[in-house]
């Protein structure tokens, strides 16, 4: 899709959502029927398009001008069936503009409270110290109950195969892989199982059946190997990503805190 196709579609959809037009003290940026677009509005659309990747030209000028035309033409046509006063209308409207008031608020927040350097090298020793040092290839079979997950304890003590007896297991995603769940850290199951899975050496399964909030399981480790974490700028993004929201939860807690909520 071109710039201008995009533009096009995105003006059309923001239609519904164009702002009243008043006097404003600066030229308005076009007049269609009496009703100003000021200035402001269509330079808060073409930045909008810029962080986008749009190019700005005569020609992407000109095409915001006739899509803003074509707005007010539509919203004239609207309001005249009252439409501007239907109260599922009204009520977008309310949700359209406070959700640009929260990003406009958030997006300053951010930058008075940027993540440092600090934090971001703090929270890659910690992701690296809950990663630890080893990762395993394990199996499992996830059943309802102890008493199953015995049963199927003694039938592998009994020299059945781990595979087979997993066809019959609760856990939908593993089941038709023989219960596979390839190469991972303890970190990424849930703490019974990871606990469980660090007392276990190559080629050993569960002798006593782990308990999680799933059912029970039956683990085997079929091999293990030295894990080496990502470096940091590799997953730089992802934790700057996670100490910002992290900040703004952090923001909602504190504000909610002091809030009168009836």
């Amino acid at each position: 899709m071109t710039t201008l196709k995009k533009l096009t579609v995105a003006l059309t959809i923001g239609a519904l959502f164009s702002l009243p037009a008043f006097a404003a003290p600066e030229k308005p940026f076009v007049t269609v029927n009496g009703r100003a677009v000021p200035q402001y509005v269509a330079d808060a659309f073409i930045d909008d398009q810029q962080s986008q990747g749009a190019q700005v030209s005569d020609e992407f000028r000109n095409a915001v001008r006739e899509e803003f035309i074509r707005r007010e033409l539509i919203i004239g046509e609207a309001r005249k069936k009252g439409l501007d006063k239907q109260k599922t209308v009204m009520g977008q409207l309310e949700n359209a503009r406070q959700m640009v008031l929260v990003r406009a608020y958030l997006t300053e927040y951010i930058k008075e409270n940027p993540v440092t350097e600090a934090q971001i090298n703090e929270a890659y020793e910690t992701l690296k110290q809950r990663l630890g040092d080893t990762e395993y290839k394990t199996r499992h079979i996830l059943v309802e109950n102890e008493a199953e997950a015995r049963e199927l304890v003694a039938k592998l003590d009994k020299g059945e195969k781990f595979a087979e007896l997993a066809k019959n297991s609760k856990d939908p995603g593993s089941k038709e892989n023989g219960g596979d769940l390839g190469w991972m850290s303890p970190s990424a199951f849930v703490a019974p199982f990871a606990e469980a899975l660090a007392k276990l050496k190559k080629g050993e399964y569960s002798k006593d059946p782990v308990q999680s909030q799933f059912g029970y399981h039956v683990i085997l480790v079929e091999d293990t190997r030295a894990l080496t974490p990502p470096a940091l700028e590799q997953i730089r993004p992802q934790i700057t990503q996670g100490l910002t929201q992290q900040k703004v939860e952090d923001l909602l807690k504190s504000l909610r805190s002091k809030a009168k909520i009836n």
